[in-house]
């Protein structure tokens, strides 16, 4: 029994190396998804009242006579939709295939977040646990040095991976938001092509 309890306690203290590692490069990745998500939402925040004027003047026009290839330069998932589904004619087939092809490129863009949200906090708890160990065994020989540093590691570790998963957390929300408001309009466009017919 003394030696499955040591192999099993060695085998999680030899884990807190590569759990620290991957916690350093969750928080490097929640970085970066931060300035990236900047970036989008100052570039969807300029894009929302032009939206809203593209969405008025289809409503008003017939869209099958509406030419959409000078939209192409701009990097928005609805106009890149918008463009497409232009393209196709607004085939129905089609249509439906351009539109779920956008649900399923949006889906993929939240994976990132996703994974952050949930890997964060797992990271985060191991790197908790296992340097508690340690902390206990130093207590217990009177070796209070010891028993801080672990106690560091462990407290680190914490805020590291609740702040990895926040980030992950709040991104995914706002991401999804604007998936599925880009999917609602490219629905109301090709609804209103096809009911032009």
């Amino acid at each position: 029994m003394l030696i499955l309890t040591n192999t099993l306690y060695f085998v999680s203290t030899a884990l807190l190396i590569p759990v620290i590692v991957l916690l350093l490069l969750a928080f490097i990745y929640a970085l970066i998804m931060i300035g990236g998500f900047y970036g989008v939402y100052i570039q969807r925040l300029r894009f929302k009242q032009a939206k809203k004027r593209l969405l008025e003047r289809i409503r008003q026009s017939d869209i099958r006579r509406m030419d959409f290839s000078g939209i192409a330069e701009h990097n928005q998932p609805f106009l890149n939709g918008l463009r497409k589904l232009a393209q196709t004619a607004w085939h129905p087939v089609h249509g439906g295939k351009i539109i779920t092809d956008q649900e399923l490129e949006g889906a993929r863009e939240l994976e990132g977040a996703k994974i952050l949200m949930r890997i964060g906090p797992m990271l985060g708890l191991m790197g908790t646990l296992i340097p508690m160990g340690p902390a206990l065994a130093g207590l217990a020989a009177g070796d209070i040095a010891a028993m801080a540093t672990n106690m560091q590691i462990a407290f680190s570790t914490t805020v590291v991976g609740i702040f990895v998963g926040a980030i992950g957390f709040g991104a995914q929300m706002v991401k999804q938001r604007w998936m599925i408001e880009d999917i609602r309009d490219l629905r109301y466009v090709f609804d209103l092509a096809l009911g032009g017919q």
